[in-house]
């Protein structure tokens, strides 16, 4: 059986090597190298025109989004923050093509930090744009360390377990849950660390960083259901996802899916 293609999106940036300075496709070398131990083939995606987006899905057998900068707020009908960077409009409209043309045709998607967050706001969800301010806990989410709880019935439980300790820092966070997705993970203060799309082959959102961990598990589960999709049969790719509800008003408020915190993870 081929090693399935896993498509990573990537940053267009500026680049130097010897006595050129050139713009380049660029990622963290990481995420190659989880998707090659994992038994992937590893095919960066340059983040270029959406409309090519749906041609990516007919060509995939899975989808990494990756982390990096935040999304422009406007996209989920948030005011800019002038703490945050300068939004990259290239690779939001792109990979929010491409997020969307995952969902509609099935293909095994993760979404890894800034990608988790892109996956929310494709399927008609929100961010909270600058974490500190929505809620008082916000040094567990600066990088000093914490601990994420796990819904062990949920296909993220089954690749990571009931708990995982991460360091990666963030500044925004799920405010709305989008549709179709389930949240799966918490920190300790509710905030959503982990989703799932429903009634998808395999698409999984964190807010931590996988593939630093040279035995990771949740990259390999993406190229396993990769795999498993093969060649097989997919839906057409054409079409935007559902939107969600109305986002509610007040920069306080935490995501709607934190009411719905099984049991199981709670403890």
């Amino acid at each position: 059986m081929p090693r399935p293609l896993i498509g990573i999106t990537s940053y267009l940036e500026a680049a130097r090597w010897g006595d050129w300075v050139r713009e380049a496709v660029l990622s963290p070398a990481a995420y190659t190298r989880a998707v090659e131990r994992a038994g992937g083939v590893p095919v960066l995606l340059p983040p270029l025109a959406p409309a090519v987006a749906a041609e990516h899905a007919r060509h995939l057998s899975g989808v990494l989004l990756t982390g990096g900068g935040e999304i422009d707020p406007t996209l989920y009908g948030a005011a800019r923050d002038k703490r945050l960077g300068e939004p990259q409009h290239h690779r939001d409209r792109f990979e929010l093509a491409l997020a969307r043309a995952a969902v509609q045709a099935g293909l095994p998607l993760l979404g890894v930090a800034r990608g988790m967050h892109v996956l929310n706001v494709a399927q008609g969800g929100s961010l909270i744009p600058w974490l500190p301010d929505a809620v008082d806990s916000h040094e567990l989410h600066t990088g000093g360390g914490h601990v994420v709880q796990v819904s062990a019935s949920s296909r993220l439980g089954e690749a990571v377990g009931d708990r995982v300790e991460t360091t990666a820092p963030h500044r925004q966070a799920i405010r709305r849950i989008g549709a179709g997705l389930t949240p799966v993970a918490w920190a300790d203060d509710q905030i959503v660390e982990g989703v799932e799309l429903r009634d998808h082959p395999f698409g999984v959102g964190v807010q931590w960083h996988p593939e630093r961990d040279d035995g990771d598990r949740l990259v390999a589960a993406l190229v396993e259901a990769a795999a498993r999709f093969g060649t097989g049969t997919r839906p057409g790719t054409g079409g935007g996802a559902e939107t969600g509800t109305r986002a509610r008003p007040g920069a306080r408020d935490l995501p709607d899916a934190a009411a719905t915190r099984p049991e199981e993870a709670r403890r």
